[in-house]
């Protein structure tokens, strides 16, 4: 892998109500990445189960006995790739979480992210959704290092709408941060690009969104549009709303010429202002 650019793949797979065959279906796509030279894959928000307040409950895994984290692991062995797991509904000790695994080429578990922003809203006329009815919030920022490449901050779907998750991650040296995340077709339009495009160009780093491709007959439909924005701003690769792969390289010169060119992280004003990190 070059130690200046590396490939990244999303996988934007449909997801039914078999969990079986969604596990099938994701150990297919992540193969058929790896075979086209993807070091880093993502795979969508909840990719073994419907999304819906109602299905947490029932898909709900143990992280070190379920069989989504062992299908995940086999995977990223088999494959010799950085696998983030998207999310799956996790049980831990009585709770609820929407929890998020990061697996590493030798099949370990490298990191585990639980949504620490949980997605309460209410548009009337168009949605309501209320994952704290079930779900309870993480506590902690999550990210990982490939090797020696690049540091990769996690977040999960609503958690991209807080801009202080993405500013901790860049200050503690992420130049890539991924979202899983099922953006309806309330907010998707709406707001999807929009963010991603904000949080790379706020921070100067790559930002990646990986959704499940969109089900009309589903109860919660998902927007899709999975897809990576550079650290410009720039949406450089992306879908529309069926299965599918995006693939982008993850071009580090890029983002350290940017950063150069208009050095905004040397320029805050830390005798004003600061973000700060409290665990």
């Amino acid at each position: 892998m070059s130690i200046a650019k590396f490939k990244l793949a999303l996988l934007q797979i449909a997801v039914g109500t078999s969990k079986a065959e969604n596990l099938l279906r994701a150990s297919r796509f992540i193969k058929e990445a790896a075979d086209k030279g993807a070091h880093l894959v993502t795979l969508p928000e909840c990719f073994n189960s419907p999304y819906g307040t109602g299905y947490f409950a029932e898909y709900a895994e143990q992280l070190e006995t379920g069989e989504s984290c062992l299908a995940l692991s086999a995977a990223a062995k088999e494959n010799k790739i950085y696998l983030v797991g998207g999310s799956i509904p996790e049980k831990k000790d009585g709770k609820l979480y929407n929890t998020s695994t990061v697996w590493g080429p030798d099949g370990g578990l490298l990191a585990v992210h639980r949504k620490v922003h949980l997605f309460d809203i209410d548009i009337p006329g168009k949605i309501r959704f209320q994952e704290s009815e079930i779900l309870n919030p993480g506590k902690e920022f999550t990210s990982f290092q490939m090797g020696d490449v690049c540091k990769v901050g996690i977040g999960i779907c609503y958690d991209m709408r807080f801009a202080e998750l993405a500013q901790i991650y860049a200050q503690n040296g992420c130049k890539l941060l991924l979202y899983p995340g099922a953006f309806n077709m309330t907010t998707g339009p709406a707001h999807w690009e929009l963010l991603q495009r904000g949080r790379a160009l706020d921070n100067q780093v790559y930002v990646a969104t990986a959704s499940p491709a969109r089900s009309e007959s589903s109860s919660y439909v998902a927007w899709g549009h999975s897809s990576v924005v550079s650290p410009w701003g720039e949406v450089i690769a992306t879908t529309d709303e069926k299965e599918s792969i995006v693939y982008a390289d993850i071009d580090l010169d890029h983002l350290q010429q940017i950063r150069s060119q208009i050095p905004v992280t040397h320029q805050r004003r830390s005798d004003m202002y600061e973000v700060v990190q409290k665990n």
